[in-house]
């Protein structure tokens, strides 16, 4: 398949495809108030509710989304004992955070107390930052197995598929360190963490990682 509108048409098929486009129009929106914010303050103002918007409707989209995270260990917690222990963590923590992530959308359309939002955004958050640890862990793991695997290797085709797979694992690590970082910014806010540029470009390195991930081939 070379088509490009065919493979936009399949990306956008998958909720993911579907996610990483509206992250990225989530994180856009987020820098373009910031940077807009002090010269044109009304236009700024429709980019904040475009980054709420998107935020919102992100949440909306992963609805039953903890259930991949159990279904996983359920399936194939991992060939080692040790791999299966951090696929434990990691899984546990993305779901997590997925279900405390629904509950902070209904807080936040008001469906439940909306007091309860910040509460939600705090488990939610940690429980993220806990799964994207070790997922880290994982693909790091991954990577080096696939480059000692692909040193002893002597045909050409195979040594080629490690490498597609090693990228993939690198772009996995670069988004989940990327959404480790905002989610740092609910669980210990700081300066840093919390500055709009730091989750503005951790917001589109993650969304572009994924679309990288997600394109068919």
């Amino acid at each position: 398949m070379n088509d490009t509108t065919d493979k936009l048409v399949l990306f956008l098929a998958k909720r993911d495809g579907i996610d990483k486009l509206v992250k990225t129009f989530q994180y856009v929106s987020k820098l373009l108030h910031y940077r807009l914010h002090p010269t044109h303050p009304d236009l700024s103002l429709r980019f904040k509710h475009w980054e709420l918007a998107s935020g919102l409707s992100r949440k909306a989209f992963r609805t039953g989304r903890f259930l991949t995270g159990f279904n996983a260990l359920r399936r194939s917690p991992g060939p080692t004992p040790t791999r299966q222990l951090l696929s434990v963590f990691a899984n546990a923590g993305e779901m997590v955070y997925f279900f405390f992530d629904h509950l902070l959308w209904l807080a936040r359309i008001g469906v439940v107390d909306p007091n309860l939002a910040r509460r939600m955004s705090f488990v939610s958050a940690f429980g993220e930052a806990v799964g994207y640890v070790f997922f880290v862990v994982l693909d790091l793991i991954a990577i080096r197995e696939g480059m000692v695997r692909e040193r002893k290797e002597e045909e050409e085709e195979v040594k080629k598929v490690i490498r597609g797979e090693r990228v993939m694992r690198v772009m996995a690590v670069a988004a989940n360190v990327a959404d480790l970082l905002i989610a740092l910014a609910d669980v210990e806010p700081n300066p840093f963490w919390n500055h709009t540029v730091t989750l503005g470009i951790s917001g589109l390195v993650s969304a572009w990682a994924g679309w990288y991930r997600n394109w068919p081939s």
